[in-house]
This record gives C-alpha cells, sequence and structure tokens, in this order.
C-alpha cells in the first residue's frame, strides 16, 4: 500500500501507538534533563549557570545522537526497543546516582552529572529520528513532520508544568526519575507488543523489558532508603525530616550538637549556637529603635529571629514573609522544632505571608518600624535579586522615617568583597549602611549590615536573658579589624548580579582548600 493510500485511510493502530510514544519519549527526555539541571543547582549552586550549562550539554548530545541515528538501518524496531531500555535505565536512575555520588565521591560529582547528561541526551536523540523512519512507512512525510513534532512538543509542554507543581513536591527528586525511567521501559514493552512479528529473539527482548521493569520498580519502592543512606552520608547526622518542595531540598538532622537545618545542602542554622546569630541580627536595631510596634521579617521562616523579637512588649504586630509555606508549617507544627523557635510562630501578633518577599515589597502596604532581612547567602541569581539596589529601594519605601533594617550579609572575612558590596548597593539607594559582625562557631566570622535614613545609635539596653550580647561589649561588633575592612565594590543590579559572581569566587576558594 503507497503512503498516500496509507494517509487516506486515516491513522491505524501502529502509528497512534508510535505517536502516542512520541508524547511519552518527550515527556521523559524533558524530566532527565529537567532533573539533571535542578540538582545541580541544588548541590553546585548558582542556577542561571547550571541550567544554561546542563541544557547546552544536553541538547548538543541530542544533536550527536539524532547524527548517529543514520547508522541504524536495519531491525529498526529492535533499535528503538534497545534505546528505550537503556533510557529508561540511565535516565531513571540519574537522579538516585548523582545524590550517591554527592554523598559519597563528591570530587567526581560533576564529571559523573556532564557525562550521564551526554549519555542520555544521545540516547534521547536517538529515539525520536528511529520513529520518524518507522512511521514512515505508513504516512506521508508532510503529516509525518507535522504529527510527530506536535506530539513531542506536547510532551514537553505537560512535564514542563507537572515537574515543579506537581512531581517533584509530591514525588522528590530519585522517584520522579524512576516514574519516567518506568514510562520508557513502558514504551519499550509497547514496542515489543506491536512488532512482535518483526523482531528476532523475541524472548531475549522480552526478558530484557521485564528485568529493566523490575529494577526500576524495585528503585522506587525503596527510594526513601536510596535518599537516607545519601543524605545520611553527607550530612553525617541522624537526619528527623526532609522534605522538598518546590523551591528547595528542605533538612533536619540531630546529632551530639542538637538539631541543624539544611536547605539543598546548605547550612543555615545549628541548635548549639543559633542563639548567637539570631540575637546579632535582631537585637541591635530593635533595642536602638526605642519602641518598635510594626515588625517585618523577610525570610527566616524557621521563626528564630521572631523569637527574638517578641522579647520586646512594645511589638503589636509581626509580618514574616516566607517564599516556602513548607518551611513555616514546619517550625509551627513539628514540636521539636518549634519549641526551639519558643513557638513563636503560633503567636497571635505574627502574620504569616507565603510569597516572594521582592513581589510583597512591590504591593502597597504597611510601613515598618524595624525590617530584618534573613535571606540565604546569594549562591545563585534568584537569592542574589534580594540583594540588589532594586530591592533595597523598594525596602527603604516600606521603612518608616525612624526606622532601622537589618539584613544577614555573609561572612566579611571570607568573602570581604561580597559584604562590602552589600554595604555599597545599600548606600547606592539612599540609605545609610552601617555594619556589624559576630562570631558564629557553626559559620564563623558572621556580617550584618544596618539600613536607615537616620545615624545608627548604639542602645543602652537590651532584653534581659540575653546568652551571648551585652550593653557594653556591643560596641565590639561595629569594629573591624585589618582583614575585614572596607574594600572597593560594585553596585549589585538586577542586570548585572555581579554579587553571585564574586559571592562564588570567594566561597569557592574556601571550599577549594
Amino acid at each position: 500500500m503507497s503512503a498516500r493510500s496509507a494517509d487516506a485511510r486515516g491513522p491505524q493502530p501502529v502509528e497512534i501507538a508510535l505517536l502516542a510514544s512520541v508524547f511519552v519519549v518527550a515527556a521523559c527526555g524533558l524530566v532527565y534533563e529537567l532533573t539533571a539541571a535542578a540538582l545541580s543547582s541544588y548541590l553546585l549552586g548558582d542556577s542561571v549557570l547550571q541550567f544554561s550549562t546542563i541544557i547546552g550539554t544536553y541538547l548538543f548530545a541530542m544533536g550527536v545522537g539524532s547524527w548517529l541515528s543514520r547508522y541504524f538501518e536495519r531491525q529498526l524496531p529492535a533499535h528503538f526497543l534497545r534505546i528505550e531500555l537503556l533510557v529508561a535505565l540511565v535516565g531513571g536512575a540519574l537522579p538516585a546516582i548523582l545524590f550517591l555520588a554527592n554523598a559519597y565521591v563528591p570530587g567526581a560529582f560533576r564529571l559523573l552529572l556532564y557525562g550521564l547528561v551526554l549519555v542520555v541526551g544521545t540516547l534521547v536523540g536517538l529515539e525520536i529520528p528511529l520513529v520518524m523512519r518507522i512511521l514512515k512507512r505508513n504516512i506521508v512525510l508532510k503529516n509525518l513532520v507535522s504529527q510527530v513534532l506536535t506530539f513531542d512538543y506536547l510532551g514537553a509542554l505537560a512535564v514542563s508544568v507537572a515537574f515543579p507543581l506537581i512531581l517533584v513536591p509530591q514525588l522528590g527528586m530519585i522517584r520522579t526519575g524512576l516514574l519516567f525511567g518506568f514510562m520508557n521501559a513502558a514504551v519499550a514493552v509497547w514496542a515489543l507488543w506491536l512488532f512482535r512479528h518483526e523482531l528476532r529473539r523475541i524472548g531475549a527482548h522480552a526478558l530484557a523489558c521485564f528485568l529493566a521493569l523490575a529494577a526500576l520498580v524495585g528503585a522506587f519502592v525503596r527510594a526513601d532508603q536510596i535518599t537516607t543512606l545519601a543524605e545520611d552520608k553527607f550530612y553525617q547526622d541522624r537526619i528527623v525530616f526532609s522534605a522538598t518542595s518546590p523551591y528547595q531540598r528542605i533538612v533536619v538532622t540531630r546529632g551530639q550538637l542538637g538539631h541543624r537545618l539544611f536547605l539543598n545542602g546548605n547550612l543555615q542554622f545549628a541548635e548549639r549556637d543559633e542563639y548567637r546569630y539570631h540575637e546579632a541580627l535582631v537585637h541591635p536595631v530593635m533595642a536602638a529603635q526605642g519602641a518598635p510596634k510594626k515588625v517585618a521579617v523577610l525570610g527566616g521562616g524557621d521563626g528564630m529571629a521572631v523569637r527574638e523579637i517578641l522579647k520586646y512588649p512594645s511589638v503589636e504586630s509581626i509580618t514574616l514573609v516566607e517564599l516556602d509555606p513548607n518551611m513555616t508549617k514546619l517550625f509551627t507544627e513539628h514540636e521539636t522544632l518549634a519549641a526551639l523557635n519558643g513557638h513563636s510562630l503560633s503567636s497571635p501578633k505574627v502574620k504569616v505571608v507565603n510569597t516572594d518577599a521582592f513581589q510583597w515589597l512591590q504591593q502597597p502596604g504597611d510601613m515598618f518600624d524595624v525590617i530584618v532581612v534573613d535571606f540565604p547567602d546569594p549562591t545563585n541569581f534568584a537569592i542574589g535579586k534580594l540583594y540588589t539596589n532594586s530591592f533595597y529601594s523598594l525596602l527603604e519605601k516600606r521603612l518608616s522615617a525612624s526606622g532601622y533594617a537589618v539584613i544577614q550579609t555573609t561572612s566579611p572575612l571570607v568573602a570581604r568583597k561580597s559584604y562590602w558590596t552589600v554595604a555599597t548597593t545599600i548606600e547606592s539607594v539612599g540609605l545609610r549602611a552601617t555594619p556589624y559582625h559576630a562570631h558564629v562557631p557553626s559559620f564563623g566570622e558572621w556580617g550584618y549590615i544596618i539600613a536607615s535614613r537616620r545615624p545608627y545609635r548604639m542602645p543602652d539596653a537590651l532584653p534581659s536573658g540575653l546568652r551571648f550580647l551585652a550593653p557594653p561589649t556591643l560596641p565590639l561588633m561595629f569594629d573591624f579589624p585589618l582583614d575585614m575592612a572596607r574594600v572597593p565594590a560594585e553596585v549589585n543590579r538586577l542586570s548585572n548580579q555581579t554579587l553571585v559572581t564574586t559571592y562564588e569566587q570567594e566561597w569557592g576558594k574556601v571550599i577549594a582548600h
């Protein structure tokens, strides 16, 4: 039967099955690309760089696979089946392999990451050309290309929406990869059935399909154990809570030194000395303001800063703006963790707003006597925007005339230029920048900057019951030795985000040594 007559009689079951396979293949291919990019940004930082290089490498590998497809001339269904099984196993296991590699052989992580991306990308690049050549038997070329590309793009669209909203929050990275590996293997089983009369050694193909499916199902069932194996090695201490949200990986551990919170593998606080960090963050501005009534906390979803703010009787309301609802829910409802912040998030004075702080500041709203800015360090451009002159300009508009804002600002000893970049950026919007620092054993020498319209006035008194700060020693925090003294720095703008690059360079030297 000619291709024209085949087209006239309408799509046949084999054609429909293969076009459906194109949809699944495209969805799976994009999932492997997204998991590799997301994991690299989680574990290596700088999300823009990681996504860009991973996607570029993946697309290059797909081009290599498409070019190699010309060398597959006979037994196309058999080749397609084998490639599907290889994609299923390598792509499906990719997140699990990378998690384990990061824990056990961190030095080889980057090499393994790009190696796996090249392999999976090449295999995915082989799939569509082979499907098109199989379909070419019965569909005219103009319809073939349009139909294949339509299903290819539809599969990519479905996954691009589902990946951040459903798959990662509900299944996690490892199970998401394994689920789509299973789907690739299911396509191989489908091909086995559709082309059973063309395949040689069908028994061997059937056995390969069975073993691949069994391996993927087994790994899916044991995904929690795989994650625990990797994270127990990476974090050393016993993990008491872990979750993957659309924004980050949240892990809480407990060891001899108490609880520790990690976001995307980066330490946020340690129970043994978090009081030093949070007392230094909150009290120099709260006590200096006099009698603050309305306070905002940007970031700080663990509630520790709120705990310190509630020590001031004058406070009438605290607005906590935290992007990730999983954080505020965890530190409100988990009994042990809520105890660490003194159940501060359950206070009737506290209003929790789960949204992006940048967007929140852009909206009309209240003025605040004190604003505490407690974001993670600027490890990527998504966080770096919260350290730009655009952000501080918005912050200035929500600060009362006599108010103070305080910004946690990385280490002035380890990341000296990064620290003074933030000071320069604050000053660029017309605010005064008053820098100070404190020693927090879990982090080392740590820096903060007060932003205000009026000159900063050292407080004469502090709340009772503090464990770290005292009025006589408070002035010492504002003295900078030579190795932390101010250095020239650029303004961090949305258009350049120079701070992220500087931060990566300075902290990268520490990690390298």
